[in-house]
């Protein structure tokens, strides 16, 4: 088909084309149109919708059969029945086709047979599918591998293929000539040259090929010379479409008028015995496709794009009453094809819709069709597999071949001795503990072991530390291994443990004593919550980015700034980053750095964590300075002297992280190239040789710093002056430091390990020495020590030998820049403090002291395949607000294990297992310069937009009335919420022998539609939000029975639902919760927990615990509504808003029967009549609807009275 003619935006597919003709859909689409795709805009339930199977098909007339979408919101470019199956072949603009089975469209194969360009047209063969795009002919099986892909020049554009043989095939376009391609062996055979370009349609009889041209032209050609025979000059403008039968031709198209193409409803119909024009046909349709359909009589079917269509002979008069209508999903019909039996019609809409018209309940699409083949089933051998890990298999599932020869595993008795295994020692604390009575021993559990499981040794001369590859569980009874006494426990990679409560049995206490808020590792990517936790207690960093919002979708900023927000409101209970990481997943340079990990390179630890962790480090910072870059900066961040708090230009990030340098290039010949820059971090560069040099060479950590920022190295280079590449030394000169160093260790091989470990140990006796002592590790230094070697008591805390082992990093380092911009760097120890006084570094120019502020290392563990956790010197401000006192104190943080160590620890680093990555030291007294203060950014006009994403919603069917400026809500007003969601990735869960199971990893969730409704006010019970989630992840579950969300829900090309982004919505309640608002609901947790919000308690009210008896089953809300309201709710599906609406009214009751809450005895009692009621009906409301609630019943009635 010609489709210059048509529609200009055709020629080339956009996502947004004919966006202002999006019709209101037919109120009677088929329900299996979309195959669980909902494309209702009215908002009905798709069931209430009648059905067309009840519409009688008359034998001989046509009428749709059934509908099927191919690809949601693609048009479709091509339809084709298939010659030798009962199939139906579909390609769309988008390069991907898809077919059919029968005439109930059952999908058989979909693959994608172009990346780019649409199919233009698909002829079916006795072995497969030739399918024609804009310059490629691809033949593959139905199944959908290719068998062969001939590329044509880049300057093709075809648009028609012809079969002329069973092995000879046609193709044209818009070119001068048309190709001939022999199929059997790839190849062009001929090229035949046409006198008026542009061939769109072909057709053959057994006298002539007839080719259509763009000019309105068709011309008749000699089937063996392919000269031209005789032409016909049908249109004025262009030609559409085109067929031949018997002796007619019948065209239909376009004429030029002043104002351009015009579709001409007149049919130009030829005889082909004289070769002359007999009188056109007058149709009253506007024809763009046409075919003849020969049954009794040579009937003519003419289709028009806006789905009008009409038979008539070609040779008799149209007659209106013959016009039917197609119904398509989309304003344009783009295709039509008809079978080879005449039995079946297929339309393609340009939404991605195909229709099936017939005019038979049970047609064929050929004659005589071959049997389809479908795929086997995976056939499953009856032999168990093998697991020859395991040292414990019995040789005797082996199947052997009987033999009578003596086999290899009959040992002879003498060296057949049975060895049993000894019982392992009983524990020395159960000994110590044990009471006798008579001859049994009774002692507590000190639960050091796991119950009722003893761990044998197989081997007794193995090594201590062995692999080990079973999956690690909850540090909670965990036995102490033997090979993991390296590692110790609280480093341990931590994970949770699920039981049948998900979550809320899991004792996160256990872990965290504190008052910090840790992070959950289930969620995909987590690897990088150590780092989400140094960058939350820097204290700008927090400030800065809390203070930050802007416009755009994803924003790492804004998304972080939501999750240092729940860490400031949390008291102890673990936050999951799960909007943060969603967000990091959907940027690009992300993918590109490999920053994002598969979910099984996570589980089995195959990526190096160190040097991911350093990556993402780097990607952060770059991504946060950009961000900030976009803002003016907050008057927040003004310094107490009224200074600004970064430079013109610039971000705070850049400000509090960047290093301003000289980059100097300096060639053989003279000349001398000096560049500025600036960098974020630094990366440790380490002294060569050092791995060989074993006489343990003292290396100042300083040293090695002042070498890597002022880097020196001889590289190949650019020279200007000798117009070629030259060797040329490149030195760095710092201009102006950091208020923050970042360091990226950079100790990702065993050689700068072996140079941590060498450094450490010379630290170690030379710390000996200096203070009189022995490198012995066995003897303890005391303070009694300390004076005999002439330290007096009270000058310094002595470190014990324990604590100067492994450690070469220092607390504190000096930096001091001179006017010829050179840098001296040093170790800052409490000496030097003491010394020089607290201020002789400040009062000097150009002199800085940097405090270490956190380190993050790497955890070697070959059984969890290592983690990472990170060391922080947590500061006053964060104790103030969690805990009320004001000091400093080092914890170390391991994703939602939080534990104070001594300051030691956060700088001894034990290379077998404990590798350094990250380092962040901070200028002193860096928090004291500037004004802090966070204003929060999110206003109250987040609750007065209502943008909707979706296309096809209007405001007529919106489901919510937003609030007016009188109704903003105010501190303790009520608010009823409830929440739906889908599922993004199913659970992974063990079923053991016993028949329990135990979950792995929980299913991961992502919310779809969120609903506010009134609580108060004469619109009490409105809804002001009801926000569907648009999401750009795969779903595998809608959930559709228990969240209402169907397919085409969260899709903005199809949805008639208000569709929004995840951060519109969350900002809406985010104000909510600033505002003071209290939460109505059932099951609020679980809502909050997956919108990732943090709630305070005293905001919540949940009607599943306001209803719950302590030791006893939570209640459904169903059963609740049923009960106290006389309601029936969730029937087939739930609804949001009625959840929401129902959580309000079982709250005004539970005020009602407590009097307040100020009669706990009455309203106890009633809890007690419901859970007896419960039982009995085994918590199923009654489905007749002749049964009441016992709202009524004597004892409910006694029980109000009191």
């Amino acid at each position: 088909m010609n489709f210059e003619g048509l529609d200009p935006g055709l020629a080339e597919y956009a996502p947004a084309m004919h966006s202002a003709l999006d019709p209101v859909l037919d109120a009677h689409l088929n329900q299996s149109l979309l195959q669980n795709v909902e494309l209702d805009p009215e908002g009905m339930a798709l069931e209430a919708l009648p059905s067309q199977e009840s519409v009688h098909i008359m034998e001989g007339v046509y009428s749709e059969l059934h509908s099927v979408v191919a690809e949601v919101g693609v048009p479709v470019s091509v339809s084709h029945f298939d010659l030798h199956e009962e199939m139906l072949w579909v390609g769309c603009h988008g390069g991907h086709a898809t077919s059919f089975f029968g005439p109930a469209l059952e999908r058989y194969s979909s693959f994608q047979v172009n990346g780019s360009d649409d199919i233009r047209q698909i002829q079916s063969l006795e072995n497969g599918i030739l399918f024609l795009t804009k310059n490629n002919l691809k033949y593959m099986a139905r199944g959908g591998l290719i068998m062969f892909d001939y590329l044509l020049e880049d300057s093709e554009d075809m648009h028609s293929l012809l079969l002329t043989k069973s092995s000879t095939l046609l193709v044209a376009g818009l070119q001068s000539h048309i190709l001939e391609i022999d199929l059997n062996t790839v190849q062009e055979t001929q090229k035949y040259a046409v006198e008026t370009p542009g061939v769109t349609v072909m057709r053959q009889t057994n006298r002539f090929f007839f080719c259509g041209h763009t000019s309105g032209k068709v011309s008749l050609r000699d089937l063996r010379t392919f000269k031209v025979e005789h032409e016909f000059d049908a249109f004025s403008g262009s030609l559409s479409d085109f067929d031949v039968h018997g002796n007619l031709l019948a065209a239909c198209g376009f004429s030029s008028r002043l104002t351009g193409l015009a579709c001409d409803r007149f049919l130009k119909v030829y005889d082909l015995r004289m070769m002359r024009a007999i009188t056109p046909l007058q149709v009253h349709v506007d024809p763009a496709f046409l075919r003849f359909i020969p049954t009794y009589t040579s009937r003519l079917a003419i289709i028009s794009q806006s789905g009008q269509c009409q038979f008539c002979e070609p040779t008799g008069l149209a007659n209106p009453a013959d016009i039917f209508h197609v119904n398509p999903v989309g304003p344009l019909l783009m295709t039509f094809d008809v079978s080879a039996s005449k039995q079946a019609l297929a339309f393609g809409d340009s939404e991605g819709c195909v229709h099936l018209w017939t005019d038979s309940p049970e047609p064929s699409f050929n004659p005589y069709s071959r049997e389809t083949e479908f795929a086997l089933p995976c056939l499953v051998d009856s032999l168990p597999p093998l697991d020859w890990s395991q040292d414990l298999l019995p040789l005797s599932l082996v199947p052997v071949p009987l033999t009578t020869d003596t086999l290899l595993s009959d040992w002879p008795a003498a060296n057949s001795s049975p060895a049993p295994r000894r019982a392992p020692p009983v524990d020395a604390e159960i000994l110590r503990t044990m009471k006798k009575v008579g001859f049994i021993g009774y002692a507590p559990n000190p639960r050091t072991k796991l119950r009722n499981q003893i761990p044998y040794r197989l081997k007794e001369s193995e090594s201590e530390f062995d692999s080990f590859s079973q999956v690690t569980e909850s540090l909670i009874g965990r036995e102490e291994e033997p090979h993991l006494h390296m590692v110790s426990k609280k480093y341990r990679k931590v994970t949770i443990k699920y039981s049948k409560l998900g979550l809320e049995d899991f004792d996160f206490k256990h872990y965290n004593k504190t008052l910090f808020a840790g992070l959950e590792p289930h969620i995909p990517n987590a690897y990088c919550n150590c780092m989400i936790q140094v960058l939350y207690f820097l204290e700008p960093v927090r400030c800065l980015i809390q203070s930050h919002l802007c416009q755009k979708e994803f924003c790492l900023a804004c998304e972080l700034g939501f999750l240092f927000h729940m860490l400031d409101l949390s008291r102890g209970d673990p936050c999951q980053g799960s909007n943060f990481l969603r967000a990091f997943r959907t940027i690009p340079e992300a993918s590109a750095l490999g920053l994002i990990l598969a979910d099984s390179d996570e589980a089995s630890g195959k990526g190096n964590l160190a040097r991911l962790i350093q990556r993402w480090n780097r990607f952060i910072l770059t991504q946060l300075h950009q961000d900030m870059q976009e803002l003016e900066v907050p008057q927040a961040y003004r310094g107490a002297g009224g200074s600004s708090f970064c430079s013109s230009g610039d971000s705070v990030i850049g400000q509090l992280f960047s290093c301003e340098m000289e980059n100097c290039s300096l060639c053989r010949c003279g000349s001398e190239t000096v560049r500025a820059s600036s960098t974020l971090l630094f990366t440790l560069s380490y002294p060569e040789g050092s791995n060989n040099d074993k006489t343990g060479k003292s290396c100042d950590f300083a040293q090695v710093l002042k070498r890597s920022i002022c880097l020196e190295q001889n590289t190949q280079a650019w020279c200007d002056t000798c117009e070629k590449y030259q060797p040329t030394i490149q030195t760095r000169n710092i201009r102006h430091l950091p208020d923050i160093l970042v360091i990226n260790c950079e100790v990702n091989s065993s050689k700068e390990a072996d140079f941590w470990r060498m450094q450490a140990e010379v630290a170690f006796k030379m710390a000996v020495k200096q203070r009189g002592g022995e490198t012995s590790t066995n003897k303890e230094f005391g303070l009694a020590d300390w004076k005999e070697l002439g330290h007096p008591e009270g000058v310094l805390m002595c470190p014990s030998i324990e604590e100067l082992k492994n450690v070469w990093l220092p607390f504190s380092i000096r930096m001091k820049m001179s006017k010829s911009k050179g840098l001296d760097v040093c170790n800052w120890t409490d000496g030097d403090e003491m010394q020089w006084g607290p201020a002789r570094a400040e009062e000097q120019h150009g002199v800085y002291v940097y405090d270490l502020m956190a380190t993050v290392v790497h955890i070697l563990d070959s059984r969890t395949g290592g983690s990472l956790v990170a060391h922080i010197k947590v500061g006053e401000t964060y104790h103030q607000c969690k805990e009320g006192v004001t000091h400093q104190q080092w914890y170390l943080f391991n994703d939602f294990l939080i534990e104070p160590i001594d300051k030691h620890e956060a700088v001894q680093f034990d290379m077998n297992w404990k590798v350094p990555a990250i380092l962040y030291y901070i200028k002193r007294n860096l928090n004291s310069k500037y004004n802090l203060n966070i204003k929060n950014p999110i206003e109250a006009n987040v609750l007065l937009a209502e943008a909707s994403l979706a296309r096809k919603q209007r405001k007529t069917h919106t489901t919510f009335i937003p609030l007016m400026l009188n109704e903003m809500p105010q501190v303790g007003d009520l608010v009823g919420l409830d929440a739906e969601f889908v599922t993004l990735n199913e659970e992974e869960a063990e079923l053991h022998s016993d028949g329990t199971k135990s979950t792995i990893k929980p299913s991961q969730m992502s919310v779809a539609r969120i609903t506010c409704v009134r609580g108060q006010g004469p619109n009490e019970g409105i809804p002001f939000i009801d926000d569907y989630i648009s999401t750009q992840e795969q779903v595998v579950d809608y959930l559709t029975q228990y969240s209402g969300i169907k397919p085409g829900d969260l899709d903005a090309k199809i949805s008639s639902k208000h569709l929004t982004t995840l951060k519109s919505t969350y900002l809406k309640l985010r104000f909510l919760i600033d505002i003071g608002v209290k939460f109505v609901g059932h099951g609020l947790q679980k809502d909050f927990r997956v919108i990732n919000l943090m709630v305070p308690k005293d905001q919540v009210l949940d009607t599943v615990y306001l209803f719950h008896m302590p030791r006893k089953r939570m209640i459904s809300l169903r059963f609740l509504a049923w009960y106290f309201l006389d309601l029936k709710i969730q029937g087939e599906t739930h609804d949001s808003i009625e959840d929401a609406r129902t959580a309000l009214q079982l709250y005004r009751k539970y005020l009602e029967l407590s009097k307040n809450g100020t009669e706990p005895e009455s309203f106890h009692k009633v809890l007690k009549g419901l859970y007896e009621k419960g039982r009995k009906m085994d918590w199923k409301v009654p489905e007749p609807e002749g049964q009441t609630s016992p709202e009524n019943a004597a004892v409910f009635s006694s029980v109000l009275a009191l």
